[in-house]
Parts: C-alpha cells; structure tokens; sequence
C-alpha cells in the first residue's frame, strides 16, 4: 500500500528511493510487526480474559499442564494481525508471491478461528470436525495449485521440485505435483498445529523457519546469487522477503507474551495460519524436500503422533492391549514426562531448530 502510494513520489522526495529496495522494505515490515505485536497485544489479551475465552487442558495431558487452564486461547489474533498489515503496507501487492500468501494465512486462520470458535465459546468439546478441517486444507491446496500452474512465473517450472544436495537437477513430478501442494501445505499447517503444546515452542521454531525463508526468499529472487548457488531463479520472489521478515517479527513479538509462564496461546487461529504459511513458502520457492530439514522438529513432532497411533493400534489388534512408543506424544509431551522441565524442553527444541536452519542454509554449496 505505502509502496504503491509512496515510490511514484520518489522524484519529488528522494529519501522515498528506499522504497524500492527489498532489504530496507522487509526491515521496515520486521519491525512494524514487533511494533504492532507490542501495541495490540496486551489489549487483546485483555479482551480474550473479560471474556473468558480460555484454553482448556486435557485431562489426559501432563500434570503440570493442569495450572494452564484459563489461559487466554485464539493469541494468533495477534500474529495474523501483525503480519497482515506491515505486509499490505510495504509489499508489492500486485506481485503473485505476496497475494498467494495472504490468500493462505488468511484462508487459514479463518478455518482456525471456527475451530477456537467452536470449542473455547460454543463450548463444542471437539471444535470443527476434523475432515471439515482437512476439506478446507485441500481446498487451499488446490486453489493454489491452480494459480501457480496459471502464473506466468513458473511457465517452464509448474511440476518441479528442488532437492536437496543435487546441483542443476530438479524433478519433475507432472500431474502429481499438485498432490505434493497439497501434502505439503496440509501436513505442515497440522504439524505446527501438533507443536503448539508448550509455552514458546512453536512461535520460536517458526521464527526460526520463517527467516531460513527470508535468507531463501530473497537470494531466489535474485538471478546473479541463484546462478551463482545453481538454484532456481525466481523473478518476483524476492518480494517474499517482506512476508518473510513480517511474519518473523509477528512471531518474535507474539514470543514475548507467549514464553513461559504464557500470557496467551495462540490456538489453532495461529497454528494452522502461520503452517500453511510455512508450507506455502516452501511451494512458492520450490523447496518442499528442503522444508522437512528447515522444519525438521515439526516433522518430528508429526511422526512421533503418526508412530504412536499406528504402534498403539497394531498391538491392540494383535494382542488385544494397545502399547506405547513415547510415553506421550507429540514428543514434546514424552519429554515432559520423564521429568524435564517445560523450558528445558522447549529451549532444546529450539537449539536443535537453529542447527536444523543452519544445516538447511550449507545444502546451497555442499552438492
């Protein structure tokens, strides 16, 4: 919006020349983000506790969990608000990368509002329905798959996929790309989705995912770093770089409330949002398999759900008494319970997310 409105001016005031560099745009959209995260989040905060919308613990989860009850819930309020707006307002919002985006947080975060909705003030014990919820992830999935394989930005690219360690090598998956669209944007919406169990674990991950991202973003947009790092080329996706530093800085400043003791939690409203976001990206810039190295605790955090519900349910068939894996799942979950403390937890994870990222960024140069 201020892009569109201010640049054209930018003879009359030079200063306003800086509009046109990516770099300083998504630093103004970073810190824009922080900026709104601070000023409307204790006032929604405010609102969710007058009127009581709360979390509530499940009786099966962890004992300590049990003091959370009451908790402010539907916090991603405060993320979706954050990045939406410095996005609108310094984000080239003719370029295709940006538009698919808002299309995805928003689409999302409406399905996820529902689902708060539904439980936290309808009282509805499960929320949306979960095929209800996946019908909507696959819609999103296919609306995008629709739009890319129409954008003149992948003309010579609709079906391929970067892989990583392999130089000036992409695979082609034809016709069945559009199902690696929708596996990707569905599977990392509900991982996040799994992960958000304790105090920061998932605003810090994906602050951590969105600025790979970021980094990935902007060297795809430019031809001279992604010739010189034999990667696809990209042109316009570097304006991803705003989306990218927005939705860091929304992350980091809902981080503030959401560390332990959480003032908030973010519900599904900000779960599935900020995975489908994450997913997307990954799609826009051609980096599904990179994804499951970026997001790996994510993945890991699915897996651990997927393995303790086959293993329980395939010694239930054969010996009549279901058995375990973890002693609780997600993961996060299993750790508690042999006795770490909530923020051991979730600082580890953290730690492991940075070397993830970091190990993500070398795929670049060791092919």
């Amino acid at each position: 919006m201020l892009y569109e409105l201010l640049l054209p001016l930018k003879t009359h005031f030079s200063p306003l020349n800086l509009l046109q560099y990516i770099t300083f745009r998504s630093a103004s959209a970073a810190l824009a983000a922080l900026f709104i995260s601070f000023l409307i989040g204790p006032w929604i905060i405010h609102k969710l506790r007058y009127h009581q919308i709360g979390e509530e613990i499940r009786p099966s989860g962890p004992e300590s969990h049990l003091g959370k009850k009451g908790t402010p819930t539907m916090g991603g309020i405060i993320i979706l608000g954050s990045v939406v707006l410095p996005t609108l307002l310094f984000a080239d919002l003719s370029n295709t990368f940006i538009q698919i985006m808002l299309l995805a947080v928003i689409w999302m975060g409406g399905i996820g509002f529902l689902d708060d909705y539904l439980k936290v003030v309808k009282k509805v014990e499960k929320g949306l329905i979960g095929r209800y919820k996946l019908i909507g992830q696959i819609t999103l999935g296919i609306l995008i798959s629709l739009w890319l394989y129409n954008a003149p930005e992948y003309e010579n690219i609709r079906s391929v996929t970067s892989i990583p360690f392999l130089k000036n090598y992409e695979l082609d998956l034809g016709i069945f790309y559009p199902v690696m669209i929708i596996l990707v944007i569905t599977g990392t919406s509900n991982a996040v989705n799994l992960t958000d169990g304790l105090d920061g674990l998932a605003a810090g991950l994906l602050a951590i995912c969105f600025s790979v991202f970021s980094v990935i973003a902007y060297i795809s947009g430019r031809v001279d770093f992604s010739d010189y790092l034999n990667i696809i080329y990209l042109p316009g996706a570097g304006e991803l770089t705003v989306f990218t530093a927005a939705i860091t800085g929304a992350c980091i400043g809902y981080l503030w409330f959401n560390a332990s003791p959480a003032e908030v939690f973010m519900g599904d409203i900000g779960s599935l949002s900020t995975g489908a976001a994450l997913g997307t990206l990954a799609v826009l810039l051609k980096k599904e398999l990179l994804l499951a190295i970026i997001g790996g605790v994510f993945v890991w955090e699915a897996v651990s759900v997927m393995l303790q519900v086959s293993y329980y349910r395939w010694t239930k068939n054969r010996t009549g008494t279901g058995q375990r894996i973890f002693k609780m799942a997600p993961i996060h979950h299993h750790y508690e319970l042999k006795g770490w403390p909530e923020s051991r937890v979730v600082i580890r994870f953290w730690i492991i997310g940075i070397l993830l990222a970091l190990f993500s960024l070398t795929t670049f140069k060791i092919r």
